[in-house]
């Protein structure tokens, strides 16, 4: 029998980024699997089942957490150890996917919640793609408000400027491949606040930071480089003491005619 999956964009977090269409998709879901990460697994799970109790009032629904395969020390790993290290993480997450959906009853639908956008940074669709090379399935994607969008709405501003585009990365990469020549730099997952070793180089690049995006602890700063980035670690560091995980996302850009 074929197997309906739902991948849904849950945006930043906030109950107000859910789409129409996301909230008919989960309506449509029995159980949702979620990835067992530990030291953050609960705190995430409670989030995303607040959403759902917003969306879905009259339930019918539960939660599955999968043990998450660990990838290793990342900050270790040259570019290729890097790429297969997550190759053979993602290998071990569909395995242990595939093998959750063939305990599950036929007739029931499986959903993915993807904080952001699916297309964006995130797993899931490469996962499941390789979960349905061998079990029947019918994937459908809802996109979701991303981390840049809410970040861009939260500091009213355009990531680009007249006709430019816009440079989106990684806290990995962004170190190594910077230059003003890039104009808006974008950088998802850094944990570290890579942007700190670009104050000497560069100390009157301009950030815009934020922290819980859409959630009642939402943080952000923004200005030049070097005058916030001290304020901006501490922040970060207490937002994640206290809920146990942050989500941020910033955005740098030189300072105008530089």
């Amino acid at each position: 029998m074929t197997r309906r999956v739902h991948i849904i964009g849950i945006g930043a977090g906030s109950p107000a980024h859910l789409t129409l269409e996301a909230i008919e998709a989960m309506r449509a879901v029995d159980v949702f699997l979620v990835a067992d990460k530990r030291e953050t697994t609960a705190q995430l799970v409670d989030a995303r089942r607040a959403l759902c109790e917003k969306a879905i009032p009259d339930g019918g629904f539960r939660f599955v957490t999968v043990p998450d395969p660990k990838r290793g020390p990342d900050a270790d790993r040259d570019a290729g150890q890097y790429r297969q290290g997550v190759a053979d993480w993602h290998a071990a997450r569909a395995a242990a996917y595939r093998e959750i959906i063939e305990g599950l009853p036929e007739d029931e639908v499986v959903g993915f919640l993807v904080w952001g956008d699916p297309a964006f940074y995130d797993s899931t669709i490469r996962v499941v793609d390789t979960v349905a090379d061998s079990l029947d399935l019918v994937v459908h994607v809802v996109p979701g408000i991303s981390a840049f969008q809410a970040l861009a709405a939260a500091h009213r501003i355009v990531l680009h400027e007249v006709g430019q585009p816009v440079h989106i990365t990684t806290g990995r990469r962004l170190v190594d491949e910077w230059s003003p020549d890039l104009g808006t730099v974008v950088v998802m997952l850094d944990g570290h606040l890579a942007c700190r070793e670009l104050v000497s180089r560069a100390p009157d690049l301009r950030i815009w930071w934020g922290a819980s995006l859409g959630l009642p602890q939402q943080e952000l700063r923004s200005g030049r480089l070097a005058d916030v980035i001290d304020e901006i670690v501490a922040v970060r560091a207490r937002l994640r003491k206290e809920h146990g995980w942050v989500m941020d996302v910033y955005a740098l850009a030189p300072e105008p005619g530089a």
